[in-house]
C-alpha cells in the first residue's frame, strides 16, 4: 500500500481551475479589447475603437451592446453625431477579475512541468 485509504486526492483538495471563473462577456477578444481601452481612456470615441480594434461598424456595435447589456460600459450619442464609450465600475470590476483569472493561469502554466521540460 502507498499511504492511506482515506486520502483526498488532488482534485479534493484543490480550488476549481482558474478558467472556470472566466467570464464569456469579458473573456471574447473584442470585448475585453473594448474594456481594456475603455480602461485606459476612461472615455473613448467609437471611431476610435472601430480604428483600433479593426472593425465594422455594425460588429462593434453589436459587442457594445453585448457589454451595454451587462452593465459593464455606458454607450452615450454625443453632439456631431459621436457616440462615447465609458467603463462603468462594473465593468472595471469585471476587467480587474478578468485579469486576475488570467494571471492565475499563467502562473499555472509557468509552473507546471510538462513532458516537453522534462
Amino acid at each position: 500500500m502507498t499511504g492511506p485509504v482515506d486520502a483526498p486526492t488532488p482534485a479534493e483538495t484543490e480550488s476549481p481551475h482558474p478558467f472556470t471563473g472566466l467570464d464569456d462577456v469579458v473573456h471574447q477578444r473584442v470585448r475585453l479589447g473594448i474594456l481594456t481601452i475603455a480602461h485606459e481612456a476612461r472615455r473613448v470615441e467609437f471611431g476610435y475603437l472601430r480604428t483600433q480594434l479593426e472593425l465594422t461598424a455594425g460588429n462593434l456595435s453589436q459587442h457594445l451592446g453585448v457589454l451595454e447589456k451587462a452593465g459593464l460600459v455606458e454607450v452615450k450619442k454625443g453632439y456631431a453625431g459621436r457616440t462615447w464609450i465609458t467603463l462603468t465600475a462594473a465593468g472595471s470590476t469585471a476587467l480587474a477579475d478578468e485579469i486576475g483569472r488570467l494571471k492565475l493561469l499563467i502562473a499555472r502554466v509557468e509552473t507546471t512541468d510538462t513532458p516537453a521540460d522534462r
